[in-house]
């Protein structure tokens, strides 16, 4: 074990922070040495310091504030603050957690300062190079000294790719999150009371390349107008003044099949995915936390590619593009089944946070 191991746990965005939780509260249950730095790369900073309460997490050691912007500015800006911050604490070590500019950056001004870095959910592929993300999670891989991959197949990738770090197949951490948030946020979420369906899918949809391209965002808006299940839809800001810009936001919130809802926090879309029929998504994260043992959900992947493909080889997710009648169609075959089998998770069983700081606090 590192002699009074120090460890900076770094995190920029709701999915991050999410995804982290379960490895802060068990350095926290060791009384390791950790500090948490949150870039703000997405988030109202008081609206944040909602969202660690929320979770039971210590409020972050750092806000540095680094906001939106070009994916160069963003990513230089958050790159320089961290710089700044690792060299006030001096950490053995900096974890990071999947594929933003927060993850890069985080990656980047650790390898400069030659302090080890540790990437959660490393070896994710999809190898769309439209995604800015893909590009963040590959160079991070490579500057890695740990690498926590989260199945076999996102482990072959990094050896594949003949990185130089430790690769450890730890499962997913997600999962350990809604295992153990999920009973907590069905006492206390009331976001069902404010729906105006009974039964519903529910559906998000945020992606650059998809809510930006207009032709995809009018065919998103004729999957979801036309969707055989009424459709509630937790609107992300960037998608809605997208869709008020191409004119097609009157379509849709005047449809009657679909109920467009504000962004809503962890605990009340832990709800909806719990009660909802079945998921339509372009997002990544969905498609892990759907294989979780008290959600088992299906959900069908508003892309042309996924970097998750264990989550469909068990059945869970299915990758079904952005033509209107191809999704549809998949849809109503899964209504109409009488049988939809789904596996295991293959993301593990709920104690990868436990594995992880395992791994960490193991002599080198």
């Amino acid at each position: 074990m590192y002699f009074r191991l120090m460890i900076s746990v770094v995190v920029g965005t709701r999915p991050e922070i999410i995804k982290m939780a379960p490895i802060i509260l068990e350095l926290k249950r060791r009384n390791t040495n950790f500090r948490i730095v949150h870039t703000g790369q997405h988030y109202d900073l008081e609206l944040s310091q909602i969202f660690f309460e929320e979770l039971g997490l210590p409020h972050p050691d750092h806000l540095l504030e680094v906001g939106s912007g070009t994916q160069a500015h963003q990513t230089a800006t958050a790159l320089i603050r961290l710089e700044e911050v690792f060299m006030e604490q001096e950490p053995d070590l900096v974890l990071v957690e999947g594929d933003t500019n927060t993850v890069l950056a985080g990656a980047l001004a650790a390898a400069k300062l030659e302090i080890d870095v540790g990437h959660v959910e490393a070896g994710l592929r999809s190898r769309d190079l439209r995604m800015p993300e893909e590009h963040n999670r590959r160079l991070t891989d490579h500057i890695s000294k740990h690498l926590f991959a989260p199945t076999e197949w996102s482990a072959s990738n990094l050896k594949s790719e003949g990185v130089w770090g430790d690769v450890h197949v730890v499962g997913n951490t997600v999962i350990d999150a809604c295992i153990r948030y999920l009973p907590l946020a069905t006492q206390k979420s009331e976001v069902l009371e404010r729906l105006e369906f009974d039964q519903f899918a529910l559906a998000t949809a945020h992606r650059a390349e998809n809510v930006d391209d207009p032709a995809v965002l009018k065919n998103i808006v004729q999957i979801l107008v036309d969707c055989p299940a009424p459709v509630v839809y937790p609107l992300h800001p960037r998608t809605e003044k997208m869709l008020k810009e191409q004119e097609m936001w009157e379509e849709l919130s005047g449809s009657g099949n679909v109920q467009i809802i504000p962004p809503v926090g962890y605990f009340d879309f832990l709800v909806l995915m719990k009660n909802c029929s079945f998921i339509l998504t372009d997002s990544g994260g969905i498609q892990e936390e759907v294989t979780a043992p008290n959600l088992m959900k299906k959900v069908f992947v508003l892309r042309l590619s996924t970097e998750r493909p264990e989550a469909v080889e068990t059945g869970h997710a299915e990758v079904v593009g952005l033509e209107p009648g191809r999704v549809l169609e998949s849809v109503r075959a899964f209504l109409e089944s009488k049988e939809m089998r789904m596996g295991e998770s293959p993301y593990g069983t709920g104690n990868s946070g436990r594995k992880i700081v395992d791994i960490l606090e193991t002599p080198q």
